[in-house]
């Protein structure tokens, strides 16, 4: 191509090699490396779900190890996803996430509908929600300062926050998310090592269960199915393995960094998911957790008493842990959340799709998300805050699991597109299985969360249908200021 795939030519002067040469150097050296790639994964993905949702599942379930099962399932399907979304970094090397890839691999609307999708179910919806989630939590200490503040308060000022940290830098807010990152990961491994050190006592195996109340064990058809249903709500708590392409371009090494950097933390996340779940439903007894929206709090609890019992009082200290893990893993989401949203706020400005003022400008010295993407930052931050005021947390819940999966296995068939048009992106061992499990995943979830809640499903597509509209009507109003068809 003579033209880059934004669409600039290049330039014709001789002299401004050198100069140009230097501006990539020195924008090379300000982008982010692989570490905090893998860093914006995993803040992305370990939010409030990993600590609720097994309660729900066991009930449904009614075996501890079929609900460690489910999150296995749960951690090959986004594992595959990491997959796929490597091999479309690998052909797309922007930032933009869902955005770039369906814009220009399929059609401009279709990467409206997405990037609708991705501004208010992916960023500003997720935003609300782990902001809300954190304030429910915070809550609980049940402090009196907390009373001065009225509900949502808190969790306004989480967004807010969070915005102000970013806004100052790429490289100043991504050093204080890293180092809350790694101390999420320090609490999360203390009370993993707590936990197994009272493995004897743990008292959720089916042995503890009642013959009465003992689950069954038969995979009949019925059983199948609420298995599958368990993965609508396993399936949030994967779903910023993808974190990572949307700031693809302020990657050192995008080709290489964003596909090693997704599947690394996505393995990862899901080992300590792993890990974290065995403790949830085999650590209590069975009926202390079944249906129990407490889960994690309520196995650090079981822990701490059994340890005092014994005489150790670091028992003591188990609850009040899991409670600030749970806090900091709120935390690092917004947080993450808020770095990565407004890149797509950016690339569909550039392309015309959204007012010029959002495009923000992309500097040699590493502010591409900070300082020149101010009023895309703060605009992610007022949306996000007109969420946490208008809908509850379980309604907010349904409503992100529906549309991020359509958009996810619109994204993982992409990869077929690519595959046939122009050339493999993907390894020859993950192709064509992996994309292909990774589509039914995602749409089987689609499909169970909109038979379980279809009122949310239908505000869903109604979301994935203004986006088409919203495309339109760019065209019809500012005609050639916008980009029209870059598909390559």
């Amino acid at each position: 191509m003579t033209e880059s795939i934004s669409g600039t030519p290049k330039s014709s002067d001789p002299n401004s090699s050198d100069t140009a040469t230097s501006d990539d150097n020195a924008a090379h050296k300000h982008r982010l490396g692989a570490f905090s790639a893998g860093a914006i994964v995993a803040a992305s993905m370990i939010g409030s779900g990993v600590y609720t949702t097994s309660g729900f599942s066991l009930a449904a379930l009614g075996s501890p190890i079929q609900v460690v099962l489910a999150w296995l399932v749960g951690g090959i399907i986004a594992i595959c996803g990491a997959v796929c979304y490597g091999g479309l970094v690998r052909r797309y090397t922007e930032s933009g996430g869902e955005y770039l890839f369906l814009a220009r691999a399929i059609h401009p609307s279709i990467g409206m509908m997405a990037g609708w999708v991705s501004m208010i179910a992916g960023f500003a919806g997720a935003l609300a929600f782990a902001a809300t989630a954190f304030e429910e939590y915070l809550r609980e200490a049940d402090w009196k300062i907390f009373e001065v503040f009225p509900s949502r308060t808190i969790a306004i000022l989480l967004v807010l926050i969070a915005a102000a940290v970013h806004s100052v830098g790429l490289h100043s807010g991504t050093k204080i998310q890293n180092a809350v990152v790694v101390f999420k990961f320090v609490l999360i491994g203390i009370f993993s090592v707590i936990a197994f050190v009272d493995f004897s006592d743990w008292q959720g195996g089916v042995s503890h269960v009642s013959l009465d109340a003992r689950p069954s064990e038969s995979w009949s058809i019925s059983q199948v199915f609420v298995f599958a249903n368990a993965l609508t709500w396993i399936s949030l708590s994967y779903s910023g393995f993808n974190a990572a392409v949307y700031m693809a371009g302020e990657i050192k090494n995008p080709r290489r960094d964003v596909p090693r950097a997704m599947l690394l933390a996505t393995v990862f996340v899901t080992l300590i998911y792993l890990v974290l779940n065995t403790v949830f439903v085999f650590a209590p007894r069975y009926d202390q957790v079944a249906g129990e929206a407490k889960v994690a709090t309520i196995a650090a609890n079981a822990i701490g008493e059994h340890l005092v019992n014994k005489g150790f009082q670091i028992g003591l200290y188990v609850g009040p842990l899991v409670w600030i893990a749970i806090l900091v893993g709120l935390v690092t989401s917004v947080m993450a959340l808020t770095q990565t949203g407004p890149r797509v706020y950016q690339k569909m400005a550039s392309d015309g799709l959204l007012p010029r003022f959002l495009a923000g400008q992309e500097n040699a010295q590493g502010d591409g998300v900070g300082a020149s993407l101010r009023p895309a930052i703060f605009t992610q931050a007022v949306l996000g805050c007109l969420v946490i005021g208008i809908a509850s947390l379980s309604e907010q819940l349904d409503y992100l699991g529906f549309t991020l999966s359509v958009c996810a296995a619109l994204c993982g068939a992409v990869v077929f597109v690519i595959h046939r048009r122009d050339a493999p992106v993907m390894p020859r061992w993950a192709f064509p299985v992996v994309p292909i499990i990774y589509v039914f995943g995602t749409l089987m979830i689609a499909t169970l969360t909109a038979k379980r809640v279809p009122v949310q499903a239908a505000v869903g597509l109604g979301t994935l249908s203004l986006g088409v509209i919203a495309y339109w009507l760019t065209r019809l109003l500012w005609g050639s200021r916008t980009s029209g068809d870059r598909r390559n």
